[in-house]
């Protein structure tokens, strides 16, 4: 596709735009909305103070192992049978665990609901960037996904809202939000490249284990996964367990996490145009990813430092980490320009859900070294082999911007 296409074809590309957006703007919704009331929906289901941590790590965890199948699951159905279906499929099971889960009554309860809508939840941004990248020009498809991520801003912003409202009630909310987004969805179309290897019975399409059977793209694939564990650390760690650092800090009042997550995501979503920005202004996607994980590791180094933070303090820390992972957007479609068309969607499917995921294994190292090393230390441990670990992955990747999407991978 070139700059000069048909009228039509832009309306279709802009409204098509929109629609990835809202799914990002319900991607943050949904994985804010537990770290917001992670307290008080724990406590009001009779799970004592002393045990808030450890149940809602587990939560949290139990959620991203969700995120992590779905990522799978939608991603070669994506490339199977198209980039549409995941948009449907994904969005409706989503819906249907949030309404469930303003019903819960017990830990297992909730964290089993967590799953299925951690499964739902995980085609939703993949598929919608897949979408993006292979539907604007080469040369416009990085202002495509910086608007996705300027839009994925108000989703923190409806969380927080949600949240004052009760936390079965914000889950009710992300239910109602994700069947409007459902309805939203019947005017999309299908990615052009998709449709013209849809009929092929010669093209392996959706074959997850091709990421596997050839040592090249298994690094390559790896290497777009760990270039983005810098960002959840800072999210799903160092904000969400704000209160226990804020103590471990010397702060006079209990730091609130909800506040922290809805600055760190403002954040987010202006560090994300910046980025996408800088990416069209340099032409590369490299060179934004390296100046963002530097900034990362500063911002980090500001926030563990700050003993005795205030509560004023602890907000403008929160942004100033959020404009410096702001680069989620552009990560993902450096992840799905690396690949052909006909395991696009598997790979920008996985990749963030498997960063998501990689929480997981963050958490229990994060937990094993505060054992040993207190809250503070650990914090600055793990960011920074996860930085030196992100830094050295981005060097083996090549660079995308202006690359040519309409090709294939051969099995």
């Amino acid at each position: 596709m070139t700059d000069a296409v048909p009228a039509k074809l832009t309306r279709n590309a802009v409204f098509l735009v929109l629609v990835a957006s809202l799914g990002y703007f319900v991607d943050i919704y949904d994985l804010l909305i537990f770290s917001i009331v992670r307290k008080s929906s724990l406590l009001d289901i009779g799970v004592k103070a002393n045990d808030v941590l450890s149940k809602g790590l587990f939560i949290i965890n139990v959620q991203m192992f969700g995120l992590l199948l779905g990522g799978i699951l939608w991603g070669v159905i994506g490339d199977k049978l198209g980039r549409i279906k995941v948009l449907f499929g994904s969005i409706l099971l989503y819906s249907i665990a949030n309404f469930a889960n303003g019903f819960v009554h017990d830990v297992n309860t909730y964290a089993i609901i967590r799953f299925i809508a951690g499964i739902g939840l995980a085609g939703e941004l993949g598929a919608g960037i897949t979408l993006v990248s292979e539907t604007l020009s080469k040369e416009k498809r990085g202002y495509g996904t910086t608007i996705v991520a300027v839009i994925g801003l108000f989703g923190a912003a409806a969380a927080v809202m949600a949240a004052k409202y009760g936390w079965r009630n914000a889950y009710f909310v992300g239910g109602g939000l994700g069947i409007i987004l459902l309805l939203l969805r019947l005017g999309t179309f299908e990615s052009g490249m998709f449709k013209n290897i849809e009929q092929s019975e010669t093209v392996s399409k959706g074959n997850f284990f091709m990421l596997f059977n050839n040592w090249g793209r298994f690094k390559k694939y790896l290497y777009c996964i760990l270039i983005g564990a810098p960002l959840w650390y800072v999210v799903g760690v160092l904000v969400t367990l704000s209160p226990e650092f804020g103590k471990a800090l010397g702060a006079k009042e209990t730091l609130n996490a909800g506040t922290g997550i809805l600055y760190t995501y403002i954040g987010i979503s202006i560090g994300g145009i910046f980025a996408g920005v800088l990416a069209q202004i340099t032409r590369s996607r490299k060179l934004t990813m390296l100046v963002f994980l530097i900034l990362s590791a500063i911002s980090v180094v500001a926030y563990l430092s700050a003993y005795g933070i205030t509560n004023q303090q602890f907000i403008w820390l929160c942004f100033f980490m959020g404009c410096a992972v702001g680069y989620w957007a552009t990560f993902i479609t450096i992840a799905s320009e690396q690949f052909g068309t006909n395991i696009r969607s598997t790979v920008t499917t996985t990749v963030p859900n498997f960063v998501r995921g990689s929480l997981i294994p963050i958490n229990l190292a994060f937990s094993a070294l505060k054992d040993n090393y207190g809250m503070i230390n650990s914090g600055y441990i793990m960011m920074a082999i996860l930085t030196v670990v992100a830094l050295f992955s981005l060097s083996q990747l090549k660079e995308t911007f202006g690359k040519d999407l309409n090709y294939i991978e051969i099995s």
